[in-house]
């Protein structure tokens, strides 16, 4: 599906909710570990609707937030980060409690959710904005992410390249409310969402029942 389509399936979904919607965009915020608010991971893998969704089944993990980071327009819209005009990508920062569950759980968590062979967005999803990422927050994060994909590659699971991109990771603007904990609060929207856009089916093509 071309963006512009995708772009109106997203406002089908959610215009009744855009009119009463409350903008958290300026609440910019970085990862953090405390004690209090657990470990903090970040990645991008398509719609952030769904991957917040997929996140939130994982033992351990405190809370997911949809939001935008990578890019160099601070406090970002969803209209400017869809457009690719900011230079962000959709992303999710999980928030996790080390003592449950790890970094290295979160990524074998991630692989399996995203397609990782397409470096032009995901599913039907085009455009730099919605490309595979994981943002490390220190240089432990970057080498587990790296190791990560290196035995992905090094698995021959795929006769092609790996490649979801590891960069650093910036300032974590939240998504407006409206696209926060979506799935949860719209199931019928979301799941006819996930079914249109071809995610599921693509994501069984390349990991089959490993899922």
């Amino acid at each position: 599906m071309r963006r512009q389509a995708r772009v109106g399936l997203r406002a089908l979904l959610t215009g009744a909710v855009l009119l009463g919607a409350l903008s958290l965009a300026s609440a910019g915020e970085t990862p953090t570990a405390t004690p209090e608010a657990g470990a903090t991971a970040i990645f991008a893998g398509g719609c952030f609707w769904c991957l917040e969704a997929d996140f939130d089944k994982v033992p351990g993990v405190l809370s997911t937030t949809s939001g935008y980071t990578g890019g160099t327009l601070a406090n970002p819209s969803y209209e400017q980060v869809s457009t690719g005009g900011s230079g962000h990508l959709e992303a999710v920062l999980v928030r996790y409690d080390p003592t449950r569950t790890s970094y290295a759980r979160l990524l074998d968590a991630f692989w399996p959710n995203i397609d990782p062979l397409t470096a032009t967005g995901q599913f039907c999803d085009i455009g730099a904005q919605y490309r595979s990422a994981i943002f490390y927050a220190d240089a432990e994060q970057r080498r587990q992410a790296e190791a990560s994909r290196a035995a992905l590659q090094a698995s021959a699971r795929f006769d092609r390249p790996i490649v979801t991109e590891i960069l650093p990771a910036g300032t974590f603007y939240p998504a407006e409310e409206y696209h926060q904990d979506y799935a949860r609060r719209n199931p019928l929207r979301y799941h006819f969402y996930r079914s249109r856009c071809g995610r599921d089916a693509r994501l069984q093509e390349l990991w089959g029942s490993s899922r």
